[in-house]
């Protein structure tokens, strides 16, 4: 199952939080905001299917997050909890702890956004548009 998400890069984008990484419907991106990856998402939590969502809260599932801009592509696997809400209608935040909100699409994320490839970081940074794919299985 998959939730596929648009969104664009932002000349802010630093990607240097080293706990999270955050994709989010706001237009604007401040230089604190260093964990946004993206910003302008034509969607959020809030907007995906039940059955997505109930599978996500699988303690077993593993959740990729695949993010592509500007002919460049990452992809960071973490895995689903029962507490996952997915109820946010303005950020999906993947996270490297165990930490759960209502923002939350993942834990245990293999890195968060300092460990984006830096090539996809310059291209978000220029503005690209970017696609966000959640993958759940």
């Amino acid at each position: 199952m998959e939730e596929v998400i648009h969104a664009r890069g932002h000349e802010n984008v630093s990607a240097e939080h080293a706990s999270t990484f955050e994709v989010t419907t706001d237009d604007f991106l401040t230089p604190a905001g260093d964990c946004i990856l993206a910003i302008e998402a034509d969607r959020a939590p809030a907007d995906f299917d039940p059955a997505f969502v109930d599978a996500c809260r699988d303690a077993d599932a593993t959740i990729t997050v695949t993010i592509e801009a500007g002919g460049h592509r990452e992809s960071i696997e973490g895995r689903g909890d029962p507490d996952l809400e997915l109820t946010n209608d303005r950020s999906a935040v993947g996270r490297t702890s165990e930490y759960v909100d209502d923002r939350t699409i993942l834990t245990d994320a293999e890195f968060a956004a300092e460990g984006v490839d830096r090539r996809l970081v310059e291209a978000l940074a220029d503005g690209a548009a970017a696609t966000v794919t959640v993958t759940v299985a």
